[in-house]
């Protein structure tokens, strides 16, 4: 009989689902898992209870496509992680979802158990197991979007760590030697969890417009910041080379401390492709080694590979 798997990605603002047939039990591949339907609602943006029921109608609405027999598996990704200590939600920039016990609620909702993982480790494992992270044994998969996170995907399998917290990139300080060449302290931005001066706050798509708006720009989205680099705006291209700069510093500790097989990256912000050509040679000056080879390669399955990570939590 298959079995069926359910993936949910709780973003910001979309929650997206996705129904997968697998022929394997023991594998997720692409050869062997077959997209029956795709559906997306936009997120109830700071409504807890009403998060809870989109999900459950998404849930239900996929189930509907199956036998009610046969198995099904239901994984979410969310943006945050489920506290070892409380078994609440924390550290989500999705702030409805802190203190609440999530798990317990969805599984009350949807009736059956449910497993729930950061977003980011299930796009890492999506990218390791049939994305561009695909035969490397230690992936690093970052998003750079609304928020900037990252997963570490270790032989296919995400990598916790004991505080449940590995791959938590974005809530490092932005590395200090930019920052006492460039800020004060006192004009750091504050980031949602509290802190000042995350790397988060630097490096997502709002953190890059406000940094263009402190620097004289006037361009509101990060694609109207792309176009007018191209159109040779000098104040869009040195925003981006500064973007670029941070970004290559604060990914360089993390090859000095992990050295991943491959560097995976995903969000609306991969998608800019001079992350391609320059990125690389950003970099080499801060890794700690006499060669850097370290591929940075954008994820293969855009979007979906989130979701299609959260199916796979349950091999």
């Amino acid at each position: 009989m298959a079995k069926f798997r359910i993936g949910i990605d709780l973003g910001g603002t979309k929650i997206e689902a996705i129904l997968l047939r697998s022929e394997s039990e023991d594998r997720a591949c692409s050869e062997q898992d077959n997209v029956l339907k795709k559906k997306r609602l936009a997120t109830p943006s700071g409504h807890y209870e009403e998060t809870i029921r989109a999900i459950q109608t998404l849930v239900f609405d996929l189930k509907y496509s199956c036998v009610e027999s046969q198995e099904i598996s239901i994984g979410i990704g969310i943006p945050g992680s489920i506290s070892p200590e409380t078994g609440l939600i924390r550290n989500a920039n999705s702030t409805c979802l802190n203190g609440h016990n999530l798990q317990a609620d969805l599984k009350h909702a949807l009736r059956q158990d449910v497993k729930i993982e950061n977003d980011a480790n299930c796009f890492a494992v999506s990218e390791a197991i049939d994305g561009a992270g695909q035969d490397k044994d230690i992936v690093f998969a970052v998003i750079l979007g609304t928020g900037v996170g990252a997963g570490i995907a270790l032989s296919g399998k995400p990598l916790l760590g004991c505080n449940k917290i590995a791959g938590e990139w974005g809530h490092n300080p932005l590395p200090s030697l930019l920052l006492e060449n460039d800020f004060q302290p006192q004009s750091l931005p504050i980031c949602h969890c509290g802190r000042l001066g995350c790397i988060e706050t630097f490096l997502s798509g709002p953190g890059v417009i406000l940094d263009h708006h402190k620097a004289g720009g006037a361009e509101k989205t990060v694609e109207e910041l792309v176009e007018s680099a191209r159109k040779d705006c000098a104040i869009a291209k040195l925003t981006l080379k500064r973007h670029v700069h941070r970004l290559a510093a604060s990914l360089a500790g993390v090859v000095n401390i992990l050295d991943p097989d491959v560097i995976v990256l995903g969000g609306g912000l991969s998608n800019m492709d001079h992350l391609y050509s320059d990125l690389y040679d950003a970099m080499r000056p801060f890794v700690f080694s006499d060669c850097f080879k370290t591929p940075i390669r954008k994820a293969q399955h855009g979007d979906s590979s989130g979701v299609r990570g959260a199916a796979w939590l349950w091999l």
